[in-house]
Formats: C-alpha cells, sequence, structure tokens
C-alpha cells in the first residue's frame, strides 16, 4: 500500500480549510497535492474529528491483524484436510467424526467434510462377515493363551487354518481387539564387542548351551541346562533340577545323542561344569570340538543368549512354579511347543522341528542320487 507523507491530523486539517471556505484549487496548490488525493481523502476523512483519526488506525490495524488470521486458519485447514482424507483409514475416520461431534458440537455434515468421508460411509460402516468374525475370535483365543506372541506369530500359526489370509488383515483385527504384546523393561549392560559367530552349515553341526537360573514359589533356586542345535535352532533338551554337574551334563548329552547323534562341536561358556574334568574327557572321548567363548563376552554364544531370552520371555516369566516335577512338566510342555508349533522367523516362518525334517529328507535324497551315479 503507498503510504503519504501527511499524517491523518494534517489531512483532516486540510478537510476543516475547505469546509472553511478555501477553494480546493487554492488549497490543492498550496499543500502539494493533486484534487483526486483531496477527494480521496474527503471519502475517507470526511466529517471526522483528529481523534477519530486514531481510532480509526487502531481498527484498521485490529482488522489486517483478522485477516491475516483467518487467512492462515483457512490454509491450515486445507492443509489438514488434505492429509486426513488420505492418510487416515475409513475407521479412523468415523472415531474422528464421531469425536468432533459429541466432543465438539460440530454438525455430522461439516464434520465427514473435515476428514473426506461421505455421510452414508459414516452412518452405515462395512460389518464383518462370518469368516472375518472366526479370525478375530481365534486372534483373541491364541492371545490370551499365548501371551508373549505378537501378531506375525499369531498369523503365522493361522495360515493353515485360514489360507490366503494376509499378516495386515490380522493386524488389522489385533489392533481393533485392543490386543498387544507388553514390553519389557531391558536390562542395560555394558557395550561389549560383537564377535561374528561361526555359522553352522548342517544339523549337528555346533550344539551351544548355557545356564539359565529360575527359583520355585518357596524361595529355593532352581538350574536350567539348555541346549540348542545352532542350525535348525531346535531345543535339543532342557534338564531341570536344583544342581547339575558336569558328570551330570554329560548324561544329558549321551541322552540325547540316542536319538540325535553326536554334535561336531559344542559352544560353551567357561563355567565350572563346562570346564570339569568329567565334561573334557566326554568331548576327548566322543570326538567332539569344544568352542569355549571369551569370558565376558556371552554374546560369542548368541545363539544360545537368543534361546535363552525367548525361554525365560515365554515360559519362566509366565509360570509360577510350586515344585521341581511341575517345574519340569511345563518346561518339557513349552520345549515341545517351541519345537513343534512356534514359528521361527529365521527359518521362514515354520517350527525349528519341521525345519530340521526338512533338512534331512535333503540330505538323504542327495546321498541317494549320490549312491545311483556311483551304480
Amino acid at each position: 500500500m503507498k503510504t503519504t507523507r501527511f499524517t491523518d491530523e494534517q489531512i483532516i486539517g486540510f478537510l476543516k480549510q475547505a469546509d472553511a471556505g478555501m477553494s480546493i484549487k487554492e488549497l490543492c496548490r498550496s499543500g502539494g497535492f493533486s484534487q483526486p488525493t483531496f477527494y480521496k481523502w474527503r471519502s475517507r476523512f470526511g466529517g471526522m474529528e483528529p481523534s477519530d483519526a486514531a481510532k480509526l488506525r487502531e481498527l484498521e490495524a485490529e482488522d489486517n491483524k483478522l485477516k491475516k488470521l483467518l487467512a492462515e486458519a483457512h490454509l491450515d485447514i486445507h492443509a489438514l484436510k488434505s492429509v486426513l482424507s488420505k492418510a487416515l483409514a475409513p475407521q479412523a475416520k468415523r472415531e474422528a467424526v464421531k469425536k468432533m461431534v459429541e466432543e465438539h458440537q460440530l454438525s455430522e455434515r461439516r464434520a465427514c467434510s473435515l476428514v473426506g468421508l461421505s455421510r452414508d460411509s459414516y452412518r452405515n460402516p462395512p460389518q464383518p462377515d462370518q469368516l472375518t468374525r472366526q479370525l478375530g475370535e481365534r486372534i483373541v483365543d491364541i492371545a490370551h493363551i499365548r501371551r508373549r506372541f505378537g501378531y506375525r506369530r499369531i498369523h503365522d500359526l493361522l495360515r493353515s487354518e485360514f489360507p490366503g489370509v494376509n499378516h495386515k488383515r490380522v493386524y488389522r483385527l489385533y489392533k481393533n481387539a485392543n490386543l498387544a504384546v507388553r514390553r519389557r523393561k531391558k536390562v542395560k549392560r555394558p557395550p561389549n564387542e560383537r564377535v561374528p559367530l561361526q555359522i553352522a552349515r548342517k544339523v549337528n553341526d555346533v550344539w551351544s548351551m548355557d545356564f539359565v537360573s529360575d527359583s520355585l514359589s518357596n524361595g529355593r533356586r532352581i538350574k536350567c541346562l539348555t541346549v540348542a542345535d545352532d542350525f535348525s535352532h531346535e531345543c535339543v533338551d532342557i534338564a531341570v533340577d536344583f544342581g547339575i554337574s558336569g558328570q551330570y551334563v554329560t548324561r544329558l548329552l549321551d541322552q540325547a545323542a540316542i536319538f540325535r547323534g553326536y554334535p561336531v562341536a559344542v559352544r560353551t561358556d567357561n563355567g565350572p561344569e563346562f570346564t570339569s574334568r568329567a565334561f573334557l574327557a566326554w568331548t576327548t572321548l566322543h570326538g567332539i570340538r569344544h568352542i569355549l567363548i571369551q569370558p565376558g563376552r556371552p554374546m560369542q554364544n548368541g545363539y544360545i543368549e537368543s534361546f535363552n531370552g525367548k525361554f525365560r520371555d515365554e515360559c519362566l516369566n509366565e509360570q509360577w512354579f510350586q515344585s521341581l516335577p511341575q517345574a519340569r512338566d511345563c518346561i518339557a510342555e513349552w520345549r515341545k511347543d517351541y519345537n513343534e508349533v512356534r514359528p521361527h522367523s529365521s527359518l521362514g516362518r515354520i517350527p525349528p522341528s519341521q525345519f530340521a525334517q526338512q533338512q534331512r529328507i535333503q540330505i538323504f535324497a542327495t546321498d541317494s542320487n549320490n549312491n545311483q551315479f556311483l551304480d
């Protein structure tokens, strides 16, 4: 806007001189402004006093401020409408409309327009079909039984029962049922040096083992020896007792080897059970390579550490053992479920036992083909 060199009070003074009888032509010549400018001033300030000019300036400033706020509000509304109409799912839009109508007293028409939803879609939400209702009920049932399973593992369990249902649909129903896995607080540990693990190439290539402690309801401590196959991630065995010696460990491994065969190598920490004479003599007797991790480097035995985390999270933390026999029964049941039912994310989302069986069949087929070729 073009500014003038005269103040509002001076302009009103010129107008009063004209009202007093001074000719407009003479007034314009003496004041140094044109006649069109004079008539423009008259249309704006005619009949006003100098005090009225100050009030006019304040009103004009307030009016400009309100216009700026209104323009910014319109811009914000336009931006929010464009984002909400694309970012929100239909169900979320219905919930937003309901909240605006109930809490902010907006009309249904206006609320639907703000979120980009038609009034017919708001009033008539889609009803789930029978398959969706059955799927939702099964998700809730599994979530109540397996409280540490998220929607992805639940989807893995439901793939055979509901073929063609993807994980997005399971997640939507899982979320609509207000289900969630409570995150456990992680224990802060000092950072350790990451050492790459020796990768197992086949079943029985490397067995990793470690101890996990827990307690009964009377406070007495129990000790769990966990043994896992690094390649198939099968839990070979879990021994539960009040105390486990090196000789106890060797007897357990001999029993497991009756059905599985002996491993090529075992990986352990430097605990007294694994550095005892009985255990070292056992590895020498069966020609098994003993891999000892460095002290203070648990991630060098990362496979069994990962398994122990699942074991504690899904079994030990979910149970309250009254006696040693009860602990053994519950842990044995969990181990069977882990091997035969629970899907494993690193095995193509199938149970470890199924993966190990597939590997055995593949090896058998390869050996048969090689024998036929030699014949």
